[in-house]
């Protein structure tokens, strides 16, 4: 019996990543206690090694997946995502033990994510469609950064 099937649409989509930036402040919290009471880099080892176990069992519960028609292999980079994963769990494990906090550590991040994101799509990294940086970008950014200044200096 094939796994339901979740429909994807504009309102699945938006709750899904909301879920996902919800599941990424619990895993920095989480990560966050376990470096205080070791370091950043032993935390950083224990939730990889349970988020590959917890994957593992979540990829043997799931029937298998057809395959996508590609014949093509992914590039070599996208085996990599394990490295900066690993970056951002100690990374974030010392910023969150900080004066930054948690929600410092977390505006920061999501700062940092839309200035990657805005290069990636302008130069067209990792195979992305190009698309030119324009003027409501910088006006996005301007409350972003705002947010990020009454977060951490309003505090």
């Amino acid at each position: 019996m094939p796994a339901p099937r979740i429909p994807l649409n504009r309102l699945t989509l938006p709750a899904l990543a909301l879920f996902a930036g919800g599941l990424l402040a619990l895993m920095i919290h989480s990560n966050s206690q376990l470096a205080r009471d070791s370091n950043p880099l032993c935390a950083s080892w224990l939730a990889h090694g349970i988020g590959m176990l917890a994957a593992l069992l979540i990829w043997l519960a799931m029937p298998a997946s057809k395959t996508t028609g590609r014949s093509d292999p992914p590039p070599i980079w996208a085996y990599l995502g394990g490295v900066p994963g690993a970056l951002v769990v100690s990374l974030a494990a010392i910023t969150v033990n900080s004066p930054l906090a948690m929600s410092g550590t977390l505006a920061i991040g999501m700062l940092g994510q839309v200035l990657f994101g805005l290069f990636s799509d302008h130069f067209g990294w990792f195979g992305l469609p190009k698309r030119r940086y324009r003027l409501p970008d910088t006006l996005a950014l301007l409350p972003i950064l705002s947010g990020c200044a009454l977060l951490i200096f309003g505090a």
